[in-house]
């Protein structure tokens, strides 16, 4: 759904006309940054699966530090695996890599571990690979980027907009007081429930990752 239409639900649920444009007037606007501001919440809540994705680079020979681009900071790493040798990296701290980058400065090998440190100049989080890489490897990430922010009016998300409309609405009913005699609190309580719903309909995606066992 587009970010114009998602503003929309909230106007009309909020007793306002259709804007044309998110821009069109303060509130329109206002009620657009509630919408992004609900959009993150929903994003947080859940490894959504249609925010899951691949980030892939390859190695350079004896540097450890590689940035996830496009990952921004919120975003959760879900899986490591070097495809060339065909083996998953298992993530240690960053204080355990580090110490051993420190330690032993000039070690090179296949890259059997990872953590993440630090931002590049574009705000991405870095990958650091332990040992350096001797060679060039193809490394695949699996990852749940979480760096939504709708701008243009035809700008989409494809998380369950439902909560969404939700949560924005309790946000501008928290903004202005009761809107036909429907309070914040109220409103909350139902978006949380919308979110509950949603979040369980999309677990049963994936399943095989809620089941637990001894290996």
């Amino acid at each position: 759904m587009t970010y114009l239409n998602i503003v929309n639900k909230v106007l009309r649920k909020l007793r306002e006309q259709s804007a044309t444009t998110i821009q069109e007037t303060e509130y329109t606007h206002l009620v657009g940054d509630f919408v992004n501001d609900a959009i993150q919440t929903v994003e947080d809540a859940w490894d959504w699966s249609s925010l899951r994705t691949d980030i892939n680079f390859n190695t350079i020979n004896n540097e450890a530090k590689y940035p996830l681009q496009g990952f921004g900071v919120r975003g959760e790493v879900m899986s490591v695996y070097n495809t060339t040798t065909k083996h998953e990296l298992t993530q240690r701290s960053k204080d355990y890599i580090e110490n051993r980058l420190t330690l032993n400065p000039t070690a090179t090998g296949t890259p059997s571990y990872y953590c993440m440190q630090g931002v590049d100049a574009n705000g991405d989080v870095k990958l650091v690979l332990y040992p350096k890489p001797n060679k060039e490897y193809a490394i695949s990430c699996s990852v749940v980027k979480r760096n939504t922010e709708l701008v243009g009016d035809a700008d989409e998300t494809h998380l369950p907009t439902q909560p969404i409309v939700h949560l924005a609405f309790a946000y501008a009913l928290r903004e202005r007081g009761e809107t036909g005699g429907q309070g914040a609190m109220e409103q909350i309580a139902i978006a949380k429930e919308s979110l509950s719903s949603a979040i369980a309909l999309d677990a049963g995606i994936n399943s095989d990752e809620l089941i637990f066992g001894v290996i």
